[in-house]
């Protein structure tokens, strides 16, 4: 079996040497990587990391850059790192949804390689009438070419922490609802949407093309989570993530034995779902 890590954050050597200069350009970055505790990485510490975490491919995202020479040169870092990299990283463009030109990078990033697009997010506000125009193409555009959009998601109760916002269970479930032959990964277990899956009615075929990522796990839920939601959801609808650098693979790992899951489950999450979704057909998944 191979392990697949469908979320993690790579940056360009220059943006990271710019990283205190941005803050103050880019409020979005500001609000996650204001600190420096909070780790930017290139691809190559990203590969250092998933050898010695046995970690076999990496799904790099890109961030929701307001500027479009940044989110383009981070693209292009993306893209580069892909074709550096081609057996260990696929990688997913990303830009803020609220600017012009935001489905052209995205066709301009498919047509050179990437996967989708990733990690999207309403970090400081809700979708306005250009986001929502963007959200639309983006959509047809994934949804013709088979592509998984993956959007940042959290829970509406609990603790306040930098990037959770009110794109909750509710928006999230309205935007499936809306886009229903898309694969569409929310990040961070949806922040809880695969419970309502447990609803009468029309909701589990609203959810029937929609994925979860366990992203920053450790952070939100008890090791239970992986049981529960695979109970609820499916193991098959499930994506490993580690947000790393956020957190070390190792934890996830570790919190998946302690939930009693199945070896089958296992198998699916950490790896056969996303080389499903990612139409890997050369590994060895079973």
């Amino acid at each position: 079996m191979k392990t697949i890590d469908f979320h993690t954050h790579i940056f360009p050597p220059e943006l990271i040497r710019k990283r205190h200069e941005l803050v103050h350009d880019e409020q979005s970055f500001s609000l996650l990587y204001a600190s420096d505790q909070s780790k930017l990485i290139t691809a190559d510490d990203l590969i250092k990391s998933m050898d010695e975490n046995e970690i076999d491919i990496s799904v790099a995202v890109g961030f929701p850059w307001k500027s479009k020479e940044i989110f383009r040169a981070h693209n292009d870092y993306l893209l580069e790192m892909r074709n550096k990299y081609p057996d260990r990283l696929k990688v997913l463009v990303c830009f803020d949804l609220s600017v012009d030109g935001a489905c052209e990078e995205f066709e301009r990033g498919v047509r050179n390689g990437a996967s989708g697009a990733g990690e999207l997010a309403f970090y400081n506000e809700a979708p306005g009438e250009i986001a929502l125009i963007n959200i639309d193409e983006i959509m047809t555009v994934s949804e013709q070419r088979r592509l998984p959009v993956l959007i940042h998601a959290n829970e509406p109760v609990g603790h306040v922490y930098p990037g959770k916002n009110s794109f909750t269970p509710a928006p999230a479930y309205d935007l499936a609802k809306k886009y229903p032959e898309n694969k569409i990964v929310f990040a961070h277990w949806g922040g809880g949407l695969f419970f309502y899956n447990l609803m009468k009615g029309e909701v589990k075929d609203v959810l029937k093309n929609v994925y979860v990522d366990t992203a920053a796990s450790p952070f939100l839920y008890k090791p239970d989570i992986y049981r529960l939601a695979f109970e609820i959801f499916g193991s098959e609808k499930i994506l490993f993530g580690s947000d790393y650098p956020l957190i070390k693979p190792s934890r996830y790992f570790d919190e998946m034995k302690k939930s009693g899951i199945s070896e089958d489950d296992m198998i699916n999450i950490k790896g056969k779902n996303a080389a499903n979704l990612l139409k890997i057909t050369s590994l060895d998944c079973n």
